[in-house]
């Protein structure tokens, strides 16, 4: 169980402002592209509309970090933000439009909780497999789903096909869990390479590494068990590590041991995740020069408290 997980696909950073997290996430050192969003027509034959959420990605070489936010009633996008129009046709239109709003109500109700990560997917070769497996064990989850994701690349953005599979809770909407939306994706094989502007970052950082989850004390069992359901064997210590999906789980009264000074979110929540960096010691001063506050850990370790990091605490580990 969990042979069919290679780690983080991505982490869904819910903000409530695109601009201020854009401006934020560049000031932590992040090369971040234009944000898109999607446009559509309310009706058949109607003029296109921004609709649903808006989003954008701090891409490394095999997975992301991605920033989302709602698009409010007044339509008001980012200022660098870019339309991709979505084509369907007219008798497809109502189902879609169904899908976009449940989206962004669950997205709604994420930021109504805290504004921070909700969203946690791993990474997968085979989801097929991994949508067998989970049925075979009885959870819940919506199926594997086919869509196309808009993709930037030095000659422009391109739609590319994408699969994946949300896991949901019974008493809960579709998509959700009690910490927010977790699931699998699978990377396509025809994916072309992000262009290059976009994975190389002023603060080094080569890749996201780790995801953290805070539960209750008493709601450890259950989580610790429910996620070897989902991700396969844990390894156990103060803290549960998920190595194949690079997940760890910690109890609220240990929180403080891995991350001085963190006070956990409404639980259970995503309260940190980690990029791997080139150079340590180089980070740190890029941050320091941009006054952001960090806080040592180790020799080899750092991280952004959550409170300057608009609701996540972001770790800074050394690579390798």
């Amino acid at each position: 169980m969990g042979d069919d997980i290679n780690g983080l696909h991505h982490v869904g950073h819910i903000v409530r402002d695109m601009d201020q997290a854009m401006e934020r996430y560049r000031q932590l050192g992040f090369a971040v592209p234009a944000p898109a969003y999607p446009v559509l027509p309310a009706v058949g034959g109607g003029p296109a509309e921004p609709f649903g959420v808006a989003n954008t990605h701090v891409h490394f070489p095999g997975n992301f970090v991605e920033l989302v936010t709602v698009i409010d009633d007044t339509g008001r996008m980012p200022g660098e933000a870019r339309p991709i129009p979505l084509q369907v046709p007219d008798d497809k239109l109502p189902g879609l439009m169904a899908a976009i709003r449940a989206t962004a109500a669950n997205i709604t109700s994420f930021l109504q909780r805290f504004q921070g990560v909700h969203i946690m997917i791993a990474d997968t070769p085979d989801i097929d497999s991994v949508a067998a497996r989970l049925t075979a064990v009885g959870v819940s989850h919506g199926g594997v789903h086919n869509i196309q994701r808009p993709v930037e690349t030095s000659t422009g953005t391109r739609m590319e096909p994408a699969r994946y599979l949300e896991i949901s809770d019974p008493q809960l909407p579709p998509g959700r869990v009690p910490e927010g939306r977790i699931g699998f994706a699978e990377n396509t094989p025809v994916e072309a390479p992000q262009d290059q502007r976009h994975t190389d970052h002023p603060n080094g950082a080569t890749g996201l590494v780790e995801c953290v989850l805070c539960v209750a004390d008493t709601a450890l069992p259950e989580l610790e068990q429910r996620y070897s359901t989902y991700f396969g064997q844990a390894r156990d210590g103060k803290v549960t590590r998920f190595d194949r999906a690079s997940v760890t789980v910690v109890a609220a009264s240990a929180l403080a041991d891995l991350l001085p000074g963190e006070r956990p979110a409404p639980l259970p929540a995503f309260v940190a995740y980690a990029v791997s960096v080139r150079d340590i010691a180089a980070t740190e001063r890029l941050l320091r020069d941009n006054d952001v506050p960090v806080t040592r850990t180790g020799p080899e370790e750092m991280f952004v408290p959550a409170d300057a990091a608009l609701g996540v605490a972001i770790i800074f580990r050394q690579d390798g």
